[in-house]
């Protein structure tokens, strides 16, 4: 049985999966953890570590039976939830148990509209009339701070950006005022500010309504600051767990210590500072119609890109950063001509900015894009081979097996990637692997420019730090051109060589890596290194 004081009893508890070949793989093994009435515990570790998968054995919301628990025991209240029936855990789900799941764009009903989707989380659980419902879903975007989405019901996810998706999830959790949160993640597509926001929101929520929070996440600097206590795991086992002032302040398993030393760090690689610009933009403008008229005249305009002037040097990072919805990934997917945009863009010496599809078709070879979810940006049902292999077969149809076969190896090789991984597929892999699959997919044309749209935003810091070594040796061998779209400024100090600050589609700052971090000039740049800085 379990102890009385936890509302959460994990005992012993086994995760196995089969595998196309008939073996078991064990995920989990034998972990226990407790998370006590009106506590936060944190369970961090790398990718690939168990967390997640120990977390959705909790709702049993793993591929059961394709996924199985050899022994263990998962209390809740008392009962053991691994032997409760499906009708049982409908009525938990969502109810007295919520989760916020790490990636919102594979979480959310792309066919259903933000508003309908929060008030099914409430109308479930809770009859009651849907004027009742709105303006419960109205209080909630309040909540978790998207008021500006109060009068965008009718918006689908894909309409929003990846911050304010994860802010959509966050508020269906809390859309019941549950006795347990599982958080997985659920910061990590947030700008430093937003995050602060959301953090302090679980908390105040959690001290009011006397909620338990087991929160899984990659992020000792989180831990440190929101938990009570924290559990540490490393390939399915749990190495360390206690106070969180215990764990931080003498940690005992040199994994902990690994995890702790992990933040990324180092400087951008030595780059011309006299070299021309790879790719240029001018008046660039980008705006959406909210609503249109019968004729289809704009009637009301989201002006997501508001005339700007931008340009990244060749061999440089440019490092774009922002909060959520200032319009990062727009300027980036407008200047690789991925979205239709006004102004002028000069990409090589040349304006394509009214080049047509048939005349861009040539150049997206030399302009690639990683993209911020790994797994949606991945087809599920290509293996790794021909998700590499994809576009060099579309660019070079004349290309032999052979040639094929090694520049997949080549580019495999580059971002760290074993070649036994060439026939698995997407699913196969954890957050951290999914992304270098991504960049091996973009490096494989020699392109001479990348945008990364936060490609380190759902990796643990160990992980981070290895993705941003592998793109500055890539950066350093093949003299390329980056756009590094992230809302971590500690990653971009790292890499950038160049800043722009971006609020509401315009540039509020710009300047060297230098002179933004040591001299903001801008009380909205100032807050933003606050917010990323203060952390210890």
């Amino acid at each position: 049985m379990p102890m009385k004081s936890n509302l959460l009893e994990i005992k012993n508890l086994f995760v196995s999966f089969k595998t196309p070949d008939g073996k078991d793989f064990e995920a989990v093994k034998g972990i226990s953890l407790g998370v006590g009435k009106g506590e936060i515990a944190a369970l961090v570790g790398e990718s690939g570590s168990g967390k997640s998968v120990s977390a959705l054995s909790i709702l049993k919301l793993l591929p059961y039976p394709a996924a199985f628990h050899p022994r263990g025991e998962i209390f809740f209240e008392g009962e053991d939830i691994l032997k409760w029936s499906e009708r049982k855990l409908r009525n938990i789900r969502g109810n007295k148990i919520s989760m916020i799941f790490q990636e919102p764009m594979t979480s959310l009903n792309p066919l259903h509209t933000i508003g309908k989707q929060i008030s099914e989380a409430i109308l479930l659980h809770h009859p009651m009339s849907r004027a009742k419902a709105e303006l419960r879903v109205k209080d909630l975007l309040g909540l978790v701070g998207l008021e500006v989405l109060a009068s965008r019901l009718s918006a689908y996810p894909h309409e929003l950006s990846g911050g304010q998706r994860q802010r959509i999830m966050i508020a269906m959790a809390l859309a019941n005022e549950p006795e347990l949160l599982i958080a997985d993640e659920p910061t990590t597509a947030l700008d430093v500010t937003i995050q602060a926001q959301i953090l302090n929101l679980i908390r105040d929520i959690q001290k009011k309504n006397g909620m338990s929070v087991l929160l899984i996440t990659h992020d000792l600097t989180i831990v440190e600051n929101i938990a009570d206590k924290v559990a540490v795991m490393k390939n399915g086992e749990i190495v360390e767990q206690g106070a969180v002032s215990g764990i931080f302040s003498n940690p005992e398993h040199k994994y902990t210590k690994h995890l702790l030393s992990s933040a990324p760090k180092g400087k951008p690689v030595a780059a011309n500072f006299d070299a021309e610009n790879m790719i240029e933009a001018s008046g660039l403008k980008v705006h959406f119609a909210l609503q249109k008229s019968f004729f289809g005249k704009a009637l009301k305009t989201l002006k997501a890109v508001d005339d700007i002037d931008v340009a990244v040097r060749k061999g440089h990072t440019l490092g774009v950063v922002g909060e959520s919805g200032s319009g990062k990934t727009t300027i980036a997917l407008a200047m690789l001509r991925l979205i239709k945009s006004e102004g002028k863009i000069v990409f090589c010496g040349k304006n394509i900015d009214k080049y047509k599809n048939k005349e861009l078709r040539p150049l997206r070879k030399k302009m690639q894009i990683v993209f911020q979810d790994p797994f949606s940006s991945l087809n599920p049902r290509m293996s790794v081979f021909q998700v590499i292999s994809e576009g060099l077969l579309e660019h070079r149809k004349d290309i032999s097996k052979e040639e094929l076969n090694h520049q997949v190896d080549k580019a495999m090789a580059d971002v760290g990637l074993p070649l036994e991984y060439k026939k698995r597929y997407p699913h196969e892999f954890s957050g951290g692997q999914r992304q270098r699959i991504g960049i091996a997919r973009a490096i494989i044309l020699k392109p001479e420019l990348i945008a990364l749209d936060e490609p380190t935003s759902a990796l643990d810091l160990s992980t981070q730090s290895e993705i941003l070594d592998i793109l500055k040796k890539l950066q350093q061998e093949y003299g390329l051109t980056y756009i590094f779209i992230s809302h971590d400024l500690r990653v971009i100090k790292s890499i950038a060589h160049d800043l722009i600050v971006l609020r509401s589609g315009q540039i509020v700052e710009s300047g060297s890596n230098q002179k933004i971090f040591n001299a903001p000039e801008g009380d909205y740049t100032k807050s933003l290194m606050k917010a990323a800085f203060s952390i210890k």
